[in-house]
């Protein structure tokens, strides 16, 4: 292979509200962690076991503020990006955080709009769905 590639793909839950940070200059930052999980059955035991694992999440600016608008812990999100390591000392010891940089997320749900769908399916009355037909093709000379 020619090149190299940096790309994550996760589907989790945040695992805490989006912590924002604005700067002078209009830009902002969001972090938030989302936890993923796998389960087994354990063989010997018969007893199903859940590892989760964490990470930690930034995204920047119009993405940020949409997040910080939208999403509160548990929301379940789709987000692409690509990992960045940091590291800093503080007080003489040296820390590292591995981060995914996100460049697209996708809301698979979240609770405001579980909490409207449930007052609104209480306060209307249910109406059937309206059948869409779609319009007739247009003859070209495509050959496909």
């Amino acid at each position: 292979m020619a090149g190299t590639i940096n790309k994550v793909i996760l589907i989790g839950n945040l695992g805490d509200d989006v912590k924002m940070h604005y700067f002078d200059d209009q830009n902002c930052v969001g972090r938030f962690p989302i936890a993923t999980s796998e389960s087994y059955t354990n063989r010997q035991t018969g007893e199903k076991v859940t590892n989760t694992d964490w990470h930690n999440i930034v995204v920047r600016n119009g993405l940020a503020k949409v997040c910080e608008k939208y999403l509160t812990k548990g929301d379940k999100v789709y987000v692409e990006g690509k990992l960045k390591n940091r590291q800093w000392e503080q007080d003489g010891v040296k820390r590292y955080s591995t981060e995914v940089q996100v460049t697209e997320m996708t809301m698979l749900s979240t609770k405001k709009n579980a909490e409207n769908s449930n007052n609104d399916h209480q306060n209307k009355p249910a109406t059937p769905a309206k059948s869409v037909t779609p319009e007739p093709e247009e003859n070209d000379d495509l050959p496909f």
